[in-house]
Formats: structure tokens, sequence, C-alpha cells
């Protein structure tokens, strides 16, 4: 079988469908993937297309949910879908697959696969889900089909035409063939407890003083606090940290999470379904995009606490760490959730799926 995975935007996008890639992969099969040139992982044969993020710094802006989902349909559901539509047909003309696998918000590739008569599966990459369905989504989806040659789609069959697959535990958001969403990993104590404090990869450039303000405050905190701020910003712009604080550019969050007992983040969904598998509870600042969502679930199912990114003291911060430390109710909803997750069936279990959609045909 012949797989191509297709993804829409940065490393949020593609994380999710690593397992089921490298799952694929150890069963024999043959796998390849299409977005950012910088999105490609390693160890697969790679399509780039589009451009990778400015990394422009931008200042902090207050939360506008109505902006934010405004960008989110013309951007993924306009420009964005255009572009994934003819790349991924062009990778699809070359690889030539059985299967298109994309992630939710790469509607352009599931037009791509419709288009060319190949199935497709989508991968759940929104850890709330509520937010990547804004309305207008239709209409402007029919502009791009209409370039290929497809009818509209008012309902938007084509977003679960064949399978979805989560690795979102229901409880957080219900929906798709659920899949687990890394191996079992033993949690590992730290004294003092370890804290993981990011901003992402896209809006750590758009933060402002956030990152200074919040380490101000966390800071004072008895933790052993590891910091990540992104490519695009040299660590050495916090200034001299005392030795307690460790403050780089980039730590793979997997080598992290499992000793966390905390994080402190914006919310993004790879760092909170990444947070969940692990059981860890968060602090969310969210700033945009699908945060604020996720931040509200979050908040809804007891698993942290919420801040307002423009409006947080340092006091603030170290207060509602200090709270998602202490308070037993955090880590025992998170440690549900990550029971919940290492129930799933694993990622072998899910290629089962494909090879029967690959057998079967469009």
């Amino acid at each position: 079988m012949r797989l191509l995975f297709g993804f829409a935007g940065g490393r949020g996008h593609v994380e999710p469908l690593l397992p089921l890639a490298r799952a694929a992969t150890a069963r024999g099969h043959d796998v390849a993937f299409t977005g950012r040139p910088g999105g490609l992982p390693a160890g697969f044969p790679g399509f780039p297309a589009g451009a990778d993020d400015s990394g422009e710094r931008r200042p902090l802006q207050r939360l506008d949910r109505a902006r934010e989902e405004h960008d989110f349909l013309h951007g993924f559901g306009g420009w964005i879908a255009r572009e994934r539509a003819a790349s991924t047909r062009a990778a699809a003309a070359e690889w030539r697959p059985d299967v298109i696998v994309c992630d939710e918000a790469d509607f352009g590739s599931m037009i791509a696969a419709e288009s060319l008569g190949i199935p497709h599966v989508s991968v759940v990459v929104l850890a709330a889900g509520t937010f990547g369905r804004p309305s207008g989504l239709a209409l402007l989806l029919d502009e791009t089909r209409a370039l290929h040659g497809l009818p509209p789609d008012p309902g938007l069959g084509m977003l679960d035409r064949h399978l979805v697959i989560s690795p979102v535990p229901p409880t957080f958001r219900p929906g798709g063939a659920p899949m687990r969403p890394m191996p079992p990993v033993p949690r590992q104590k730290t004294e003092p407890p370890t804290v993981y404090f990011t901003l992402g990869t896209i809006f750590n450039t758009e933060s402002g003083d956030l990152f200074g303000r919040l380490l101000t405050g966390l800071r004072r905190l008895p933790v052993r606090l590891v910091v990540t701020v992104g490519a695009a910003i040299d660590p050495a712009e916090l200034g001299p940290q005392p030795p307690h604080v460790r403050v780089e550019r980039f730590i793979p969050q997997a080598e992290l999470l499992p000793s966390c007992a905390a994080v402190v983040s914006h919310g993004g969904s790879g760092t909170v379904i990444g947070a969940l598998a692990h059981g860890v509870p968060l602090v969310v600042v969210p700033m945009g995009a699908d945060q604020p969502a996720n931040a509200d679930r979050v908040a809804e199912l007891g698993l942290g606490l919420v801040l307002d990114a423009v409006d947080a003291t340092p006091a603030d911060a170290e207060a509602a760490l200090h709270a998602v430390l202490t308070d037993p109710a955090f880590t025992a909803n998170a440690a549900a959730l990550r029971e919940e997750a290492e129930s799933m069936p694993p990622p072998d279990e899910v290629v089962g799926r494909l090879e029967a959609l690959a057998q079967d045909g469009a």
C-alpha cells in the first residue's frame, strides 16, 4: 500500500500524523509526506509545497475570537485549501498513493483525493474541535471544489466521507475512530517538580512581552522550569536566569512531558494533546487560532487554569501554577484522561483500517 500524508499547517498539524505513518512503515507500506518544507518529517520521502512561516515578530494582540474564526475561514478554507489541492494533486501524480491521509484542516488534500478518485482519511489535529468548522466554510470550499471539477458540498460530507481518526481522548473531544496518540510511557517524577513552559512554534513570535512577564512569576516557585522559545527567538533575550530555569530554542516535548508535573502554554493543540496523553495538568494562556477553544475545554474538565495573555501579571502566573501543582483535583483529572488515551487502539491496529480502505477504493 502506498500512502501520501498531507498537512496544511505547522508542527501541530504534522505531529499527530506521525504515529500512523510510522506504524504503516513498520507494516511494510510506502509512506510519503507533502506540506510546508520546514514541516516535512525526516525519514520519509517528501514533496515540499508552499512556504514556511516567516518567523516575523509581531506584537501581542488581545484575543478576538471573531477575528480568529475569520482568519481560519479565509486561510485554511480559502487560499490554503486552493494551494493544498493543487500541490497534493501534483504529489499524488508522482507518488500514486492508494490512500491520502491528511490533517483535518487540510481541506485541499481532501478535495484533491476526491477529484482523483482516491479514498482519503483525515486525522484530528484540533484538540477541542469546535474551532475548525466556521460558518461559511462550505461555500468557500465549493470554490476550490469547482476548480477541480467537483460539485458543491453544502453539507461538508467531504470532511468525513471515508474515515476520521482521532488521537484525542473522547472525553475531551468526542467523535472519530480513536487512536492512541503515543505508546504508554511511565511517568517520571522529579524533585523539584518539572514544569514545561512553551508558547509553541508560531505564536511564540506574536507574544510580545508574554514570555518575560510569565517567566518572572513562574520562576519564583520551587520548580525545575524548562522554557522553549522557538527557533526565531534568542534565549538570551530573556536575560540571565537562576539555576533552576533552563531556556532553549527547542526541545521535543516528548522528551519533557513524561517527567512534567505541569505545562504552561498557549494552548495549541499539539501541546494540549501531548499533555493529555501524559496526564499532565495545564496553565493555558490562549492567544488565538484553536487555543481559546482548547482553553475552554481544559477549564470545563478541571484539567487546569486559564489566564488572559494581555492582562496576566507575574503574580497571576505564579498563583495559577502553584494551584495546578498543589490541588490534587487537577492531577487526578489529567490522570483520568491519560488512562483514557492509553486505552485507545494503537496506531498499528488503525493501519489495518487503511489497508481495508485501500482495498475497497473510493
